[in-house]
């Protein structure tokens, strides 16, 4: 890298509908999971900054909840405004599609997408789960006529296709400017934060399409020691019968989740994490404002 390069820096949003890989690619740019994923959609609830410095560049990716049409519930309305938020005010908008597919939610995307002032991508991404690498062009041809993208470019988040190439084009875009982070900042979210979100993976992955998203994580106590930390976490769900399901036959199920969990943290911190998950009923939290602003959906 050419140590007299002026320094640049900016804010890029990775947006598109729920489970188009937004979460994966993040993770992949970054060379460390951060953001929570699961093949389940709507699984990020919030706005999650990753901070990647590369020499003398620091791109400022932004992943969001996807935007989607069915909006009936309050924290759908509220992951809608997270990401479409977002959109207006950024450097770079990366729209990230699955495939050669295009449905009613990829066109609520671009609604917003054609609102912003930004340069957007088109991000092609799972090519690599494509038979018919030959109808990739066509495809293309297609998404010219939404919009005048700026780039687009096809890759797979999973397997790191074409991710370096994205990257060098991201970095044409973004402005000169001083770095707003240390070099060695992953995102400006705290670890009690990445907790919750990661004992939420557990959940989300371990029950399937046996409970609704009418599942939140809080966590009651955070204390950090020089080599330990010990985590408090209540798990709320919205109906008595839930409850049993979650917890499962003797724990079992609960006791599998906070494993899983617990390891992950621990990789993620360095430490040795001690944590105990408690259950909650706590009717109509995902419908009510209120009760949503108490969780941290702000």
């Amino acid at each position: 890298m050419d140590s007299n390069s002026p320094l640049k820096c900016g804010y890029v949003a990775i947006v598109g509908r729920p489970n188009v890989g937004k979460s994966s690619l993040l993770n992949r740019i970054l060379g460390q999971k951060l953001s929570i994923t699961s093949r389940k959609p709507q699984t990020t609830r919030h706005q999650l900054l990753g901070i990647k410095t590369k020499g003398h560049v620091q791109a400022l990716y932004v992943d969001t909840p996807g935007l989607h049409k069915s909006a009936r519930k309050a924290i759908n309305r509220y992951m809608n405004r997270a990401a479409s938020s977002v959109i207006t005010d950024v450097d770079v908008v990366l729209m990230v599609v699955d495939r050669l597919k295009w449905v009613d939610d990829d066109e609520v995307v671009l609604k917003y997408v054609r609102d912003s002032q930004a340069p957007t991508f088109l991000v092609i991404n799972k090519v690599d789960l494509l038979d018919d690498k030959t109808r990739l062009l066509p495809h293309l041809d297609f998404a010219r006529t939404k919009m005048s993208f700026e780039e687009m470019i096809p890759i797979s988040a999973l397997s790191g296709h074409n991710v370096d190439e994205l990257e060098q084009l991201l970095a044409s875009y973004l402005p000169t400017g001083p770095h707003f982070f240390p070099g060695d900042q992953l995102t400006d979210r705290n670890d009690r934060f990445i907790a919750t979100e990661i004992i939420r993976e557990k959940i989300t992955r371990q029950l399937g399409d046996e409970l609704p998203y009418e599942i939140a994580v809080q966590v009651d106590s955070y204390i950090e020691e020089k080599e330990t930390v010990q985590i408090d976490a209540t798990i709320l769900v919205e109906r008595e019968g839930q409850k049993g399901i979650l917890i499962g036959k003797q724990g079992a199920r609960l006791k599998k989740i906070g494993s899983q969990a617990r390891q992950d943290i621990e990789s993620f911190l360095s430490k040795k994490v001690i944590l105990k998950l408690w259950v909650r009923v706590k009717t109509g939290w995902s419908d009510d404002d209120r009760a949503l602003v108490s969780l941290g959906y702000e």
